[in-house]
């Protein structure tokens, strides 16, 4: 099938690609500053808990919309554009990480950077004030956890979690096949159930941890 049939089947299925083709064939600025607005917050978010720091991962944003728009006109939808956008936030998440790893740096206590936002696909409504100090203990707890994990397993899991994507889409974002992505989630959860056990128990009868949301998609 020819390039600009596949341009428009996928257009028709996703609204955020028609955006995306009006930045490429048109300079759109009104539709570029669209897809700011749906996606930045998103992508602060899954940056924030793959990065630790709040400011880190509003400069990693940023310089994700600057790279799409820098090669707006090599686009071509072969996927939801999330899945695409997210390929380029897991790639320069991973550069900054293996960056960070040569140029180690002091760490903040997780207190002084403040507590992990809440992913737009979570709930907006926001916490009882009495439930405030419990909520910023959990989000450190959590971000330790993650810490937990290697690279690549939390980076399956902050997409699985956080952006509702099943294992085929995960896939996508990370060039891995779908096996992989089930393994390194299935390994995650292990280690992320085996951490934050005393948490998740300390309050009533335990609960069964369920990081991945995505047992039903034919896990054996």
């Amino acid at each position: 099938m020819a390039s600009g049939n596949t341009s428009a089947l996928m257009s028709l299925r996703d609204p955020d690609i028609r955006l995306m083709l009006r930045v490429r064939d048109a300079d759109d600025a009104a539709a570029f500053a669209q897809l700011v607005e749906l996606y930045q917050q998103r992508v602060v978010a899954v940056m924030h808990h793959l990065l630790g720091k709040l400011d880190n991962a509003e400069d990693l944003a940023q310089e994700v919309f600057l790279r799409i728009y820098r090669i707006r006109k090599k686009y071509r939808p072969k996927a939801k554009f999330s899945t695409w956008l997210f390929t380029i936030a897991n790639n320069l998440a991973m550069n900054a990480r293996r960056d960070r790893a040569r140029r180690p740096a002091v760490q903040l206590d997780p207190q002084e950077s403040g507590p992990m936002p809440q992913a737009p696909s979570m709930s907006g409504r926001e916490p009882a004030p009495s439930s405030g100090l419990v909520q910023q203990e959990l989000a450190i707890v959590i971000r330790k956890a993650l810490d937990e994990l290697n690279d690549r397993q939390r980076m399956a899991v902050v997409l699985n979690k956080f952006e509702d994507m099943g294992y085929a889409e995960i896939a996508e974002v990370m060039e891995l096949s779908t096996k992989a992505v089930k393994s390194l989630l299935s390994r995650a959860r292990a280690r992320l159930r085996e951490v934050l056990q005393p948490y998740i128990y300390m309050d009533g009868e335990p609960a069964p941890m369920n990081v991945d949301a995505n047992d039903s998609e034919g896990m054996p």
